[in-house]
């Protein structure tokens, strides 16, 4: 897609900022203006006709809500010849937020915590978050007419599907409020969703209000999306790092998700397997994806503390079997740990300093554990997302 006369841009994402310079100098003076959200840290950043903002995740706070104001008000100005391009990345969901008309803040972060905590897979997350906004499921694409609208992603969703990531503010939408509901009644978490959020969902089903940007409309028409990465990128990356380092090495699966425990014992059973055969290579053993926890007890922790927790469960006896559980950007779950490590003495340690690890798993209070044991890894804030990885090394 050609630059336009003017050109605007948007970048949206925990560690969008470290895209900008590069955006920057590609667009050189032909950027007129561009705006960059991300998660709550210091910006340091001074770019010419680049604006920085800060806002809420996981949980969208009144930032998240100016800032998408500001995008809205910045995109009225784009004509017909010009280009908006709009940089999405993990996070975009909360950090770029207009709560639908009869919706309020509060609303949206109720249906959020509910969201996160339910279970559900990212995609069905973002099918109902959609039905909820004015800027997400093709809202940025509205607003940015009549200009053309190029999207580029760094892909933090299964599939790379560029309607699911970052809820498609500037891209089409093929899910319903129909679908929406079907959702949220097959999770069971209707009822406890706000009242502003039910009736919405219930009159766009009764078509009372308009849907989001569907696929095959002159609107989505004016939309172009491009992948620059994904988790299979990353993987690559991580496999010649691990064999330079005299691993053999296989990448098993860049596309695990469901259940975390379930999918934690799966990869104890087939590591501890692989252990027993004789060999004398050194194994590297690498996954990605991103599991689901539907949060049932009151600690605190994430997908891949859990995923780590559950493992240690099943490696209790399995000397020589090291694993890392971690999320790409350094954050899982609303905790300063990407993951966990874990191995054969993981749970007789904890034993010992009197933790009971599956009365924490019970808790969902991974992170507590971990704490305790030393095990949690902090590489702080990674500057980008591709869903999570999973690490295996058998001696």
């Amino acid at each position: 897609m050609p630059l336009g006369r003017r050109n605007f841009l948007i970048g949206v994402g925990k560690g969008a900022d470290r895209a900008a310079p590069v955006l920057s100098r590609l667009l050189g003076k032909r950027l007129n203006r561009g705006i960059f959200i991300v998660r709550d840290r210091v910006i340091r950043r001074r770019l010419p006709r680049i604006d920085f903002l800060v806002a809420g995740h996981p949980l969208p706070d009144e930032r998240s809500v100016d800032a998408a104001r500001r995008c809205i008000r910045l995109l009225a100005d784009a004509g017909a010849e010009d280009l908006v391009i709009v940089f999405l990345m993990g996070g975009a969901s909360s950090l770029l937020v207009a709560p639908a008309p009869g919706l309020t803040l509060a609303d949206k972060r109720k249906a959020t915590a509910l969201l996160l905590k339910s279970g559900m897979a990212i995609a069905d997350m973002n099918a109902v978050r959609k039905h909820l906004s004015a800027v997400k499921g093709g809202g940025l694409l509205r607003a940015a007419q009549p200009a053309r609208v190029a999207t580029l992603a760094i892909s933090d969703v299964l599939g790379n599907d560029p309607a699911v990531i970052g809820s498609a503010p500037s891209f089409h939408d093929p899910t319903t409020f129909q679908d929406a509901l079907r959702l949220l009644r097959k999770h069971k978490i209707l009822g406890r969703m706000p009242k502003a959020a039910r009736r919405r969902l219930d009159a766009g089903v009764r078509q009372r209000i308009p849907e989001t940007v569907k696929p095959g409309t002159a609107l989505s028409r004016k939309s172009r999306f491009a992948l620059l990465a994904d988790n299979r990128t990353a993987l690559r990356a991580a496999k010649e790092k691990a064999e330079a380092l005299g691993f053999k090495t296989t990448i098993l699966d860049s596309s695990i998700e469901g259940d975390a425990r379930k999918r934690a014992r799966e990869l104890a059973a087939k590591v501890k397997k692989l252990a027993r055969k004789k060999s004398r290579a050194r194994l590297c053993l690498l996954l990605g994806g991103e599991t689901t926890v539907k949060v049932k007890g009151k600690g605190l922790g994430g997908r891949n503390q859990e995923f780590a927790l559950a493992s240690a469960l099943d490696l209790v006896g399995s000397g020589g079997i090291y694993l890392l559980s971690a999320a790409s950007d350094g954050s899982d779950g609303p905790t300063d740990a990407a993951g966990a490590f874990v191995d054969a003495t993981t749970v007789t340690k904890a034993r010992g300093l009197g933790l009971n690890p599956l009365a924490a798993l019970r808790r969902n209070d991974s992170y507590h554990f971990f704490r305790r044991l030393g095990d949690l890894f902090r590489p702080g804030p990674t500057g980008t997302n591709v869903l999570d990885f999973v690490i295996a090394i058998v001696e």
